[in-house]
């Protein structure tokens, strides 16, 4: 797995042995073509950040920060070597997701929130991606016109998104990607905002 642009384009990272399901190149490009130049300047959120690639790439791409949420030490470890090679900044937090959400100040919010959860149930028997489409903290950690980056199984199926609007969705592969914004009560509609309409127009 590499950097594919920016400043430490062409570098490769560092991936934990178990554990992690990193996004394919393919799909990691695909991505951020499709945010274009909504990555400059912006403030990131990479959850289940795994080896950090996703967020990694957003710094390389001149975003003004990331925030690393990942679960797993190894990996939060791995993050903190990729950053260093790749002399980039970012901060790092090792916690559970849904325990950072529960406990989130929500005083920061961010313009992109990454999140590729891993593809099988939690302990409870719920999925990951049911679980953070019903998660009443995650959109208002979303600036209004910020966007919602999930992947997930293209055959699972999803609960109806009361708290999101889905901008659009996109299958590469073994990957879906779906690009969310939050819902509005008598605002614009979300492709009205300068990063979505981005997202709509280039995806």
């Amino acid at each position: 797995m590499r950097v594919i642009a920016g400043s430490a384009g062409g570098l490769r990272l560092a991936v934990p042995k178990r554990g992690v399901r990193p996004t394919m190149d393919r799909v990691k490009a695909a991505i951020f073509s499709s945010l274009g130049d909504a990555i400059a300047g912006a403030r990131v959120l990479d959850l289940f950040a795994g080896s950090g690639g996703l967020g990694i790439e957003a710094l390389s791409r001149a975003a003004s920060s990331v925030l690393f949420v990942e679960g797993d030490r190894q990996s939060a470890e791995i993050i903190e070597r990729n950053l260093a090679k790749t002399r980039l900044k970012g901060r790092v937090l090792q916690q559970d997701v849904f325990n950072f959400l529960r406990h989130c100040s929500r005083v920061e919010t961010f313009h992109i929130i990454f999140a590729d959860p891993p593809y099988e149930k939690t302990k409870g028997g719920e999925r990951y991606t049911e679980r953070l489409l019903t998660n009443e903290a995650l959109p208002q950690l979303l600036d209004p016109d910020g966007i919602f980056v999930l992947e997930k199984r293209p055959d699972e199926t999803v609960p109806e998104k009361k708290m999101w609007h889905l901008v659009r969705q996109k299958t590469y592969g073994a990957t879906e990607v779906l690009f969310l914004a939050p819902g509005y009560r008598g605002q614009k509609r979300a492709e009205t905002h300068r990063i979505q309409k981005h997202c709509v127009r280039n995806c």
